[in-house]
């Protein structure tokens, strides 16, 4: 006999989990379909293990400068492999807890693959279930580019795998993957190389944010190559070769890294068999209440191909369950001013539009107030990396529409002043604001 859920959710990352629960304390019976460890990308080879290298990174630039107050700092090296066990059990723990909390909320949780046999019937590894609604939270996977030789690098994925440090490392590509593996390689002590198609890193982002890492990168020695499109990768007796499609040559490479992109994981799901359309690249598009053409089939998160941020999908994910099982009927997730942080080195917050942007929006409505200076903490050292800030404001009342940082510390400034660009700030609120000093945010209280 057939189990009957009312909710059924393909996918057991962080929007799929956050739907489910959400579900599942309004009394929804659901389940949650996953073939893999429980939290997805973000928590198994993404978010969190990313920022327990970028901590390891960050406490490597510390010490660094640590010297420079006075302490007698002697670094022995750094190991590696302890460090990634202690990562991978920290990983597993979190799995454990996404189970527990299913289970408190008596979420059902089928192990296996999950594949539609109709718009109300999920298989899982054989057995069929059904439900009232389903919600496709695939995520997406890492791309590997269809070159001679592609096999001989890794993705992201396969970063979290590495048991050694390479010595030598390139990394293919130019956007949060590329700069944040990057950053941590090099602190740790790696060669680290970073190869881009186009003319820098971070192309969507504001201008100022590419330039000022970019330059950051070079100064703490991560060698940039730009216009270097891959053509082939070999092994020779040095290492990796890659060739790029200009006949340059970069080559001695112990581990070559593709952060090219990802794509939707929709392989195995069978969509069309519930009649779910997609698009050309395969992302399932939804309207801006996350259903799909399909009345009770709905999707979030990457699989969508919008805003593949975490953060995203479980407040897409939540808001879902509280539009259809809390009578919240235009709950939904609004697609505009998401703040998000790169962890770089050093970091970079952003909200709202580019100046590029705003000036293709506003025109002539545009101004920009900049500040760019050396944070105290660099007070004594004679390696100083700048911070540098910019707010894009609109229209004589000033409304702040785009907010760029970059500099130690500026992840955990972003938040509190995404919530009042979210909520319609202006400069003059801005101006009232009483400063902290001595801080690096005051000085988005205080530039004129």
């Amino acid at each position: 006999m057939t189990e009957k859920f009312d909710l059924i959710v393909i996918g057991g990352g962080s929007g799929g989990l956050a739907h489910a629960q959400r579900a599942a304390e309004y009394g929804m019976k659901a389940a949650v379909v996953e073939s893999g460890p429980l939290g997805g990308t973000c928590v198994n080879v993404g978010c969190v293990p990313k920022k327990i290298m970028w901590y390891a990174a960050h406490h490597a630039h510390q010490m660094h400068l640590a010297r420079d107050f006075g302490f007698d700092v002697s670094l022995q090296g750094h190991d590696w492999s302890a460090l990634k066990s202690r990562r991978d059990a920290y990983i597993k723990r979190l799995n454990g807890i996404y189970e527990s909390n299913l289970d408190k909320r008596d979420v059902a949780y089928l192990a296996g693959f999950g594949k539609f046999i109709d718009a109300t019937t999920v298989d899982v590894d054989g057995t069929a279930y059904t439900a009232e609604r389903i919600v496709i939270a695939t995520g997406g996977y890492p791309v590997v580019p269809d070159v001679p030789g592609a096999e001989l690098g890794i993705t992201s994925d396969g970063f979290f795998e590495l048991a050694e440090r390479p010595q030598k490392v390139a990394i293919v590509g130019s956007g949060y993957v590329a700069v944040e593996l990057g950053g941590v390689f090099n602190a740790l002590g790696s060669d680290t190389t970073i190869l881009v198609r186009k003319e820098g890193v971070l192309r969507s982002f504001d201008k100022m944010l590419r330039t000022e890492l970019e330059s950051a990168m070079q100064d703490s020695g991560i060698v940039l190559e730009t216009g270097a499109v891959p053509r082939s990768l070999e092994r020779t007796a040095d290492g990796i070769r890659l060739l790029a499609e200009d006949g340059r040559e970069f080559s001695g490479f112990d581990a070559v890294i593709w952060a090219v992109g990802r794509a939707p994981n929709v392989g195995s799901l069978n969509a069309s068999a519930a009649g779910v359309e997609s698009d050309a690249k395969g992302f399932i598009p939804t309207d801006d209440y996350q259903k799909t053409n399909i009345d009770n089939v709905f999707a979030l998160g990457d699989v969508t191909g919008r805003d593949a941020l975490t953060p995203v999908a479980i407040a897409a994910g939540r808001r879902l369950a509280d539009r259809l099982y809390n009578g919240m009927t235009d709950r939904r997730l609004e697609y505009h001013t998401i703040p998000t942080v790169i962890f770089s080195h050093p970091t970079i917050g952003t909200v709202g539009l580019t100046e590029d942007e705003a000036r293709a929006q506003h025109g002539d409505a545009v101004k920009i107030y900049a500040t760019r200076f050396n944070p105290m903490m660099y007070a004594f050292s004679d390696d100083k990396v700048a911070t540098a800030m910019k707010l894009i404001v609109v229209g004589e009342d000033e409304r702040i529409v785009g907010c760029h940082l970059i500099g130690d510390g500026v992840d955990e400034m972003m938040q509190g002043f995404a919530v009042a660009i979210r909520m319609g700030a202006t400069k003059q609120h801005f101006d009232d604001t009483v400063a902290i000093h001595p801080t690096s945010s005051e000085e988005l209280v205080t530039m004129r």
